[in-house]
């Protein structure tokens, strides 16, 4: 089952930050993402979405390659391809997957314009590593919503407000600071 986190922040680049932060966490093996998606809020009227993938971009070339294949035993590939194209890019557009966007959108309004939130639908992490990557982002950020249970979300929350990451999901280990190295005068 996949957890839910809704993380905001008062400015646009810190939520495309942490999504970046995340891919290449998901590139490591470190955290399996089902989807990412940064809202943000330009103006006071306007919700945008930053989806991670373009569904009607991927909608059209796959369309576009069928169409073509299609065309081709009708003698006919050129329109084939455009066809193909057409109906790809509109299924692309229609089609919803991961977070919902209506849901997005409306938890959008409660980010103030010109910030951001990161909408993050985690499948599975190894938390005391991600957690310790994510540390940088505590400061800045505040949990909107999650899909824990109670405990678990006010524990997150302290955690965003000040308080340690790692200690708030249970892996304080990840909280404690590298060795120091002692310094001689020279």
């Amino acid at each position: 089952m996949s957890d839910l986190l809704v993380i905001a922040f008062d400015d646009e680049a810190t939520g495309f930050e942490l999504r970046t932060e995340l891919v290449k966490m998901q590139k490591e093996y470190l955290i399996e993402l089902e989807d990412a998606v940064v809202v943000t809020r330009p103006t006071a009227e306007d919700i945008q979405l930053h989806q991670a993938v373009n569904l009607t971009a991927a909608g059209a070339l796959g369309g576009g390659f069928w169409g073509t294949l299609v065309g081709l035993i009708f003698l006919n590939p050129l329109i084939g391809a455009a066809v193909g194209a057409g109906a790809g890019a509109i299924a692309g557009k229609l089609s919803d997957i991961g977070i919902n966007d209506d849901f997005m959108r409306e938890l959008g309004q409660s980010i103030p314009p010109g910030g951001s939130a990161v909408f993050i639908l985690v499948r599975k992490m190894t938390a005391d590593k991600v957690l310790a990557r994510l540390e940088g982002f505590h400061l800045r950020g505040r949990v909107l919503q999650t899909s824990l249970p109670d405990a678990e979300e006010e524990r997150l929350r302290e955690a965003f407000a000040g308080g340690k990451l790692g200690a708030a999901l249970g892996v304080p280990q990840a909280d404690q600071p590298g060795p120091s190295v002692p310094t001689t005068p020279a």
